[in-house]
């Protein structure tokens, strides 16, 4: 009998035990409904056609410096260049006279190096120098990443 009353008892004691804790397992896991508002929720990030027009020239740019080092001829003036006067930006109040006028330098700059190849080292440094000074007042975040496309 003892041992039928251990049993018992030891059983009522998990029991107990148990039965005293609010949360249960199912109150510990998200529902799928919770999934689905959180899902419904997140958004991707996607770039403006301005942040991919700038990821555009920074790439150009990395190939350009390299060829500029190597010696290499330089090429053509990328076309796509020109369409930063009209990709639509992140923020539109962004594009103000001071935009404007950097952007008409950087365009200069840019394409000094392909008018006057003799000159390509310097030229291609003031046009980095277009970036960062416009990064500087308007996105300072890319300074540092623009900064390593000087050629020293």
């Amino acid at each position: 009998m003892s041992k039928t009353l251990f049993i018992v008892i030891s059983i009522s004691l998990m029991l107990w035990s148990c039965g005293g804790k609010t949360e249960s397992a199912a109150d510990t896991q998200v529902s799928s409904t919770d999934t689905t508002s959180v899902e419904k929720d997140f958004k991707m990030y996607e770039m403006s056609e301005m942040a991919t027009l700038m990821e555009q020239m920074y790439v150009d740019n990395q190939r350009l410096k390299q060829r500029i080092i190597n010696g290499d001829t330089i090429g053509n003036f990328p076309e796509h260049f020109l369409n930063i006067h009209g990709s639509v930006m992140t923020d539109e109040g962004e594009r103000d006279s001071f935009f404007k006028d950097q952007a008409a330098k950087f365009l200069q700059a840019q394409e000094l190096i392909y008018n006057d190849s003799l000159n390509a080292k310097q030229h291609f440094n003031d046009a980095v120098s277009a970036c960062v000074r416009c990064h500087e007042q308007k996105c300072g975040g890319p300074i540092p990443r623009i900064k390593k496309l000087y050629i020293k």
